[in-house]
Parts: structure tokens; sequence; C-alpha cells
């Protein structure tokens, strides 16, 4: 499957208490507003795939990347304040993997290619920062901190002009991270 196609596989199941109790929701596809499903969602178990979660509604806010496991207190276990509010699911990508990472916004600044995982933008490439980027494959995951640590943020084949436009105020991303078939 490419990054475009369907995966039918995945699934994850959210529930609105801690350790898997309460009603539930089973999700197969992106989901922008759980709420008319569940009051709040605690815990959560993905069966197949991977999907990004969202403390906002429509796919905004702190993003956090679920792969198959068993969530039973995410939000202790991932530092969360808020519930899951909404959910995408990342379809596997097969084939290569190509990013341009811009120093500033509107694809300006120092420009660098990846076409791996970046543990260290400013030892890799000497970029001090960065704040748009153009995938041309793959999905990737780019982390607010070196080491693929704090904050993260889900990109995927596009142009992203502006980050702070996309809910991510204060971020800049220091290391990239590509979602591939170790992930599933």
């Amino acid at each position: 499957m490419t990054s475009s196609g369907m995966n039918m596989n995945s699934k994850i199941t959210f529930y609105e208490e801690k350790n898997f109790q309460g009603r539930s929701y089973e999700c197969m596809s992106d989901c922008s507003d759980m709420s008319s499903y569940l009051n709040r969602c605690h815990s959560c178990r993905v069966e197949k795939g991977c999907f990004m979660v969202y403390d906002r509604t429509n796919y905004m806010g702190n993003q956090y990347f679920m792969k198959r496991g068993e969530y039973a207190d995410y939000m202790s276990m991932m530092g969360m304040s808020d519930c899951i509010k909404s959910c995408r699911m990342i379809n596997m990508h097969r084939g290569s993997y190509r990013m341009k990472i811009y120093e500033r916004e509107n694809f300006g600044g120092q420009m660098s290619e990846l076409m791996d995982d970046c543990d260290n933008v400013m030892e890799r490439f000497r970029m001090s920062n960065c704040m748009s980027c153009n995938v041309m494959e793959g999905n990737w995951l780019m982390y607010e901190q070196a080491q693929f640590r704090g904050r993260m943020m889900y990109v995927r084949s596009g142009e992203y002009k502006n980050f702070m436009n996309m809910g991510q105020n204060s971020m800049r991303f220091m290391s990239m991270k590509r979602i591939n078939d170790s992930c599933y």
C-alpha cells in the first residue's frame, strides 16, 4: 500500500475510562471529533496499524503517535493534559522517503533534504531551526527536540509552509523520523 491507499487492517479502540473500562468506540479510519462517540477517552488499544491522536478536535493541538499496543492510562504515560479528541489513521508507506526542511517559514532560509531519520538537525545540517517543510514521499514524525524527544507532529506528502498556522505556535523541530514498516 502507498501512503495514499487505504489500510484496511488499521484498528484502534478508545475507552472512556482507564484500563479499557467504560464505553468504547472502535475506529478504523480518521475521526475529526470523537465527542459524538465518547464523553471522554482515558485508554486505548491499537490492534493493527498506526494512528496519530490529538488533544483537540479537527486534528489540532498536541499530537501523539500510537502504534500497536495497549495504552491502559495513556494520559499519565505520555504526559497528556487532556483527553483524545480526534485521531488520524496513518497508512503504511512502502517505498522511498524524501523531505526537504527549511530554516524559516514559507520555505525560506537554508534548505536540507532528508531521505532517512535525522536525530539532530543542528549537528547534521548546521540548521538552528526548522520552520517549514515539503514532504515528497513517506510519512514522518517531526520532534521538538533532538534525539526524537519532546512534542511531535505528523506530516505526510504535501507542503507545510508555516507550522504556526497548524496550531504548533512555539514549536521548532530539531529531529525527524520516518514512520516505516518497523512501526507497524
